[in-house]
Order: C-alpha cells, then sequence, then structure tokens
C-alpha cells in the first residue's frame, strides 16, 4: 500500500535501471521536495473550492501532517490498513479509514458521496508491476470519490476516463502526476 517512508527508490529521473548517482538520503530528499512542492501547487489549484481532501496512505504520517497545515483537519479523509502513528498523528475517528482501500473507499462514498477537491495518494514501491496492478483498481475507487473540477495527484501514474493530465512545476529530480477530473 503506501510507502510514505521513502521507500520508492526508483521514482527520479535517471533512477531507472541503477543509473543514478545520487544517494539514498539525496533521492529521499529530492522526493519529499517535489511532493511538498506538488502539494502546494495543489493547494493553490483548489482554493476557494468546497469539498474534502483524500489522504490514500498514512503511512508515517508526514504528508497527513503538511495537509492538515494546508487545509482544515476536519476537512481530511485518511485511508490505510493500518494506523502506525502517534496519537497526535491520528486522524479523528469518523475521518480514519482503516482497512483494505477495495473495502474503504468504496464504504467512504457511499457515505459521502462524491466530496472531494483533492486526492493525494501516495503508494509507489520499487515493484513497478505491483504499482501498476494497484493503480488500476485504485483510480477507479478515487474516482469515485472525486468532485467535477477535483485534482488527483500521485507518485504513480493513474489512468482513468474522464480525468485530463495536468503538467506539475518540474526540476527533474523526481516524477510526480496530477490529474484533472472532468465533468
Amino acid at each position: 500500500m503506501a510507502t510514505d517512508d521513502g521507500g520508492a527508490d526508483d521514482g527520479g529521473a535517471g533512477a531507472e535501471g541503477g543509473g543514478d548517482a545520487r544517494s539514498l538520503l539525496d533521492r529521499m530528499i529530492d522526493r519529499l521536495t517535489v511532493q511538498r512542492d506538488a502539494l502546494a501547487w495543489a493547494e493553490r489549484a483548489v482554493a476557494g473550492r468546497d469539498g474534502l481532501v483524500l489522504e490514500v496512505g498514512l503511512g508515517k504520517g508526514r504528508t497527513f501532517d503538511h495537509l492538515r497545515h494546508l487545509f482544515p483537519p476536519r476537512d481530511i479523509l485518511v485511508f490505510d490498513m493500518w494506523v502506525r502513528v502517534p496519537p497526535e498523528l491520528t486522524p479523528d475517528g469518523d475521518r480514519l479509514f482503516v482497512g483494505d482501500f477495495q473495502a474503504t473507499m468504496p464504504a467512504a462514498a457511499e457515505r459521502f458521496g462524491r466530496c472531494a477537491r483533492l486526492a493525494h495518494a501516495d503508494f509507489g514501491s520499487t515493484d513497478r508491476g505491483h504499482d501498476a496492478r494497484q493503480a488500476a483498481w485504485l483510480a477507479p475507487l478515487i474516482d469515485a470519490l472525486m468532485l467535477p473540477g477535483g485534482i488527483v495527484l500521485s507518485d504513480r501514474p493513474l489512468e482513468r476516463p474522464g480525468w485530463t493530465r495536468l503538467d506539475l512545476p518540474a526540476d527533474g529530480r523526481w516524477t510526480y502526476h496530477a490529474w484533472r477530473v472532468e465533468g
């Protein structure tokens, strides 16, 4: 599932095939910097719009904590297989969905409907095949919660009819992806 620990070390430019001369620390710094910049871009892109924020993968809670600084905490719905964060990083119980995404996200869609102006999914691993298979079933689950005009951010490509790929400001250090959900 989500790896909020920097475990995915193959998303940087030149990293594939082992050709990256940067250290693991440098790659993690690049990954987190690009992620923070993408979240700041997305916050501006959805500013003034109603709707919730989805954090697909709580991980160690770093991104959730950052999202709490960008958005009111009660506006964030969080999904993960388990909770392994300290109490101060644990979302309110009615905003936290623990268990398999394939069960918890449809339950949230049934409860909240199309409610999200922003979704962030950080689930990349070092296994690109696994990530592609997960992306195939994860995109429709995210889509069921998205409002028209909402923004989806991810560390891995997600393909979904009705989503338009957007260009993020990039510096080549790490790859992040963005889409706008149409009508």
